[in-house]
């Protein structure tokens, strides 16, 4: 697989309003409030996009369910790994699981148009191979 870049960072938190408090108000960072809790950013340097995101929102987005299931790991943090186009985002989730890499869902198209699969690592890290169009909209990819 070819990883483009680091799309996205998120922290997970079960309560949000806490992270705030660190990252807006301590650190300062432009984080802007989007539904149920979730803040993120585009605008901090060096980073594509930076969140706060609900642990129910990624339950949600993994299993379609506002509860984290019993018996994985909690999530604390998200990284997704952008590749160049959504058919590669299908074959890395197959190298994934070739790999032995068991995935919490296969390459789906989000309603906002990213393509995404994710997985879960044995100490509570959600990766994700990732195609987000307006990425690439600049760099003709």
């Amino acid at each position: 697989m070819n990883v483009c870049m680091v799309a996205t960072v998120a922290v997970i938190s079960a309560e949000p309003s806490q992270s705030c408090r660190l990252f807006v108000d301590c650190l300062g960072l432009p984080l802007e409030g989007e539904g149920e809790g979730y803040h993120s950013s585009d605008h901090i340097p060096g980073c594509k996009h930076f969140g706060i995101w609900p642990l129910s929102e990624a339950a949600e987005a993994c299993f379609g369910t506002p509860e984290w299931p019993e018996g994985l790991a909690v999530p604390q943090a998200s990284i997704e790994f952008e590749v160049e186009n959504s058919q590669a985002v299908d074959a890395a989730a197959t190298e994934l699981q070739n790999a032995g890499f068991e995935l919490l869902h296969p390459a789906r198209t989000e309603p906002w148009g990213q393509t995404v699969a994710r997985l879960l690592t044995h100490d509570g890290m959600i990766v994700g191979m990732s195609y987000i169009p307006a990425f690439h909209e600049d760099s003709g990819s």
